[in-house]
């Protein structure tokens, strides 16, 4: 098992998938497969309501930022599309809460950690909100 030399970040994705629909980690694992990774890409998995999961080993590299991997925690919040498939922040106030109680979690064990949504890394909308400016003052 390959780990991350140093964490300077954490960085927030959603499923964009619609809201309101669960998905498990299998499932999640299950799509992260069929693209070729090794299993599910992300660290954590934040569900509708409220409950973190637990997906890749947090001592393991990521495979959810192209580039960005070897140095940060992967989350990513179940939903981030409306019911035409369009990017929406679609977190429950469950979800809202517990991202922020895992973040707070993340940054007493990485400190220096920033935190950035995945679309500053890539051009997508992903998490469908501005992770780096909501959560800049943790």
């Amino acid at each position: 098992m390959a780990g991350r030399l140093t964490t300077d970040k954490i960085i927030v994705h959603c499923t964009a998938t619609p809201g309101g629909r669960e998905v498990s980690v299998q499932e999640i694992e299950r799509w992260h497969r069929k693209a070729g990774y090794n299993g599910i890409g992300y660290h954590y998995v934040v569900h509708l309501d409220g409950k973190v999961e637990a997906g890749r080993d947090e001592r393991q590299i990521g495979a959810h930022t192209v580039g960005q991997n070897h140095c940060s925690v992967g989350i990513c919040y179940v939903g981030g599309c409306d019911a035409n498939m369009k990017p929406k922040d679609t977190r429950t106030e469950a979800q809202k809460a517990a991202l922020l109680k895992l973040l707070k979690e993340l940054k007493q064990r990485y400190p220096t950690a920033k935190i950035y949504g995945h679309r500053d890394f890539a051009r997508k909308a992903c998490p469908s909100f501005d992770a780096k400016n909501e959560y800049k003052n943790l």
